[in-house]
């Protein structure tokens, strides 16, 4: 559920920062199963990587937001932050073993 919830933060982060809406590939949308099914340093790697990639966006989006409902732009911050999350999950993606994303074609 938390990476669910962070992917939905990020498309409040994209939409602030201008980029269209992300169209989330089944690598993204499976990889808490997938981590779970790696399992051992994976799995384990996996879940802290996903706490700290929240405890990255929960206040950005927060000073994001605050700084959108006085009027001024949030953009430039926005596609900063949008940008630590994509090379963020990047590297939680790399986690899951090629044999786990050869279930997904």
């Amino acid at each position: 559920m938390k990476w669910a919830a962070l992917h939905d933060a990020a498309a409040v982060v994209a939409s602030l920062a201008g980029h269209p809406p992300e169209a989330r590939k089944a690598e993204i949308r499976n990889f808490p199963a997938l981590a779970r099914d790696a399992g051992g340093w994976r799995y384990d790697e996996a879940r802290r990587g996903v706490d700290d990639l929240a405890a990255m966006m929960e206040p950005g989006l927060s000073a994001l937001l605050a700084v959108h409902a006085r009027g001024l732009s949030a953009a430039p911050a926005a596609h900063a932050l949008w940008q630590e999350f994509v090379a963020a999950r990047a590297v939680l993606l790399e986690l899951v073993p090629p044999q786990g994303l050869k279930r997904l074609g």
